[in-house]
């Protein structure tokens, strides 16, 4: 893939090199360069062996998954030797509400103290005035590329899930997707093509390269998979269940987190609490909203006039899920949990894995508390909901995803 001169930049800088643990695995490889300043020199963590036993270490073992694999993952790294600690920060972004990953900066702090390392500074990245003095200016240049990497990198997985496991020459897919993430990390790097004419412009090139990989004609068993956030997004957090229902011959539909950011500033932002918090406007709040969907509009529409599937734009979206959810759960990813279960029954993907980090509130009120009560209204519906945590096992998960496929 395209790098910034890496090594060059951060010697002749002397730029700091900011560690951001693993999340996005379709998004961080063009997100990263989202943070690439003067200052900073941005780094995904690729580390995994293990980082839940060390992570366990240092956090009590009743906190959520997630937050124990990426202390586990940051400690891992600094103690790898690779980094100079003096001039190593690491980024944790925060949602500002009352999930518990929105404590994760303290949480990380007194671990990297209790491990030897409280010369490392913990900066957060929000968007509601937390950390205020130690959160990463969100600049317009900064907004720009997170945006573009935002769609760019779920229009990629998208595609990338539903062709590959039809594709007649192996590797195919993987080769134009590895291409196009070349493409759009210069892109990325140069700042340059991220307006909305151009994105447009990409999102319909990128459609067609992919609709034109030979694909063989069968039919393979439709699986949706909802979640939180970590465990949705992040092969770490849900132990390679892509690559596993790939193995089973399944097509599998993860929705793009595009659409978390549009619940995101529909719930958090446009509202007085949030114009308080951090001093911009609900108009303000209300044309990122807007330019947002537009954008995602268009690139639902390219992606189904190739004839691929993709859920509605948010809009949309929120609408068919009414009477399926309650919109003032809204902790966390909140009814969005919910909403995604709804219209993947309501869109014909009528086998769901729900998965979840063990012990996530905002997962078991609004997401599993309420699938039951989903299947009621749409009985079709088959779905299992699975907990991931550090003391589960891989075989008992997989059995459990195995009773699913065998429905």
């Amino acid at each position: 893939m395209y790098q910034i001169r890496e090594e060059r930049t951060n010697k002749k800088t002397k730029a700091y090199t900011l560690l951001i643990p693993a999340m996005l695995d379709a998004h961080f490889p063009l997100l990263k360069y989202a943070f690439y300043s003067k200052k900073y020199h941005p780094v995904v963590l690729e580390t995994e062996e293990g980082i839940t036993n060390l992570g366990l270490k240092y956090v009590h073992n009743d906190l959520c998954y997630p937050g124990i694999l990426i202390v586990g993952q940051i400690i891992k790294t600094l103690q790898s030797g690779i980094y100079d600690v003096n001039r190593t920060v690491v980024l944790e972004p925060q949602a500002g509400d009352a999930c518990r990953g929105s404590n994760y900066i303290p949480m990380i702090r007194k671990a990297l103290d209790d491990a030897g390392f409280p010369m490392v500074p913990v900066i957060s990245l929000n968007v509601t005035g937390l950390e205020k003095k130690n959160h990463l200016p969100i600049t317009t240049d900064l907004l720009f590329r997170a945006v573009a990497a935002a769609y760019y990198g779920d229009l990629l997985m998208i595609l990338k899930n539903q062709i590959s496991p039809y594709e007649c020459n192996i590797g195919q897919t993987e080769e134009i997707y590895q291409k196009w993430l070349n493409v759009l990390s210069k892109d990325m790097c140069t700042g340059k093509g991220l307006n909305f004419k151009n994105m447009k412009i990409n999102f319909n090139r990128i459609v067609k390269d992919f609709a034109e990989i030979p694909r063989k004609q069968m039919n393979l068993m439709k699986i949706g998979v909802v979640g939180e956030l970590y465990i949705k997004y992040c092969h770490i957090g849900n132990w390679n269940l892509e690559s596993f229902l790939k193995q089973q011959n399944c097509e599998y539909y993860i929705n793009g987190i595009t659409w978390y950011a549009l619940y995101y500033v529909d719930t958090h932002l446009l509202t007085e609490g949030g114009k308080e918090k951090t001093g911009v406007s609900v108009k303000g709040y209300q044309m990122v909203f807007d330019y947002f969907l537009k954008l995602q509009r268009n690139m639902v529409e390219a992606i189904r006039n190739a004839g691929f599937y993709v859920m509605d734009a948010y809009d949309i979206f929120k609408k068919k899920a009414e009477g399926y959810v309650t919109y003032q759960c809204a902790i966390g990813d909140g009814w969005l949990i919910g909403a995604e279960f709804a219209n993947h029954a309501l869109n014909g993907y009528n086998r769901i894995i729900c998965g979840q980090p063990f012990g996530c509130l905002p997962s078991h009120v609004c997401g599993r508390g309420l699938y039951p009560a989903i299947r009621r209204k749409l009985p079709d519906t088959q779905y299992i909901s699975v907990d991931y945590d550090s003391s589960g096992t891989d075989t008992l998960l997989k059995s459990r995803i195995k009773m699913l496929l065998s429905f």
